[in-house]
């Protein structure tokens, strides 16, 4: 019952926010009483931590699936965007901004996981992308690295960018190609005009 809880109230906060469901939101969408969650939470700061580290994981288990295919670096990171925003249903209500606001702690232990996480993967890719000439080789990749990883996080403020004027699956698309146009070979950007392209017709 607890992973149970766990995940339904996951969904019910990527969608509508930590600040905005409740418990009782929780227990009427689960068709369980209050008590039944409480007697595996017992408040709910403790619930939204274990849900977001369920997401994390869940998020991370989905990218190292993807980044043991070893495709092409470049649809690579297509591939892992376009898993991402799918799990998060593109965040239309800022969930990080709430989470943030209102869960401090808890938000910065999981900028850490993102950061470790991340930081491994963008540094693999960057060195199989050079490797591969799609990357110029005269990148400093732990620069790019972490100015790609400071990139994500921040388009995710919703003061910088709001919804309503930078949809979060758009914003996200066009942060992509800005941070691989800055880094691609001639070869490369052969390679990333035909993901636009795509990206374009579905």
């Amino acid at each position: 019952m607890k992973e149970k809880i766990i995940k339904n109230a996951a969904e019910l906060f990527i969608t509508l926010g930590f600040k905005s469901v409740t418990m009782d939101d929780i227990a009427n969408h689960m068709g369980i009483s209050k008590k039944t969650i409480y007697s595996h939470f017992s408040n709910k700061t403790e619930l939204v931590k274990e849900a977001t580290l369920c997401v994390f994981h869940e998020i991370t288990c989905g990218i190292r699936c993807i980044r043991e295919l070893n495709k092409n670096p470049i649809e690579e990171l297509y591939e892992i965007k376009k898993f991402a925003m799918l799990h998060l249903k593109n965040e239309k209500v800022s969930p990080q901004y709430q989470l943030q606001k209102y869960y401090p702690e808890i938000f910065n232990t999981l900028k850490e996981k993102q950061y470790e996480n991340m930081h491994e993967c963008t540094l693999q890719n960057l060195e199989r992308g050079v490797a591969l000439g799609l990357y110029r080789d005269n990148l400093d990749i732990e620069f790019v690295s972490r100015i790609y990883f400071i990139g994500v996080r921040g388009i995710k403020d919703d003061t910088l960018f709001p919804t309503q004027r930078f949809p979060k699956a758009e914003l996200m698309e066009d942060y992509l190609e800005y941070h691989l146009r800055g880094i691609v070979t001639p070869e490369g950007l052969k390679t990333l005009n035909k993901f636009i392209k795509q990206q374009s017709n579905e």
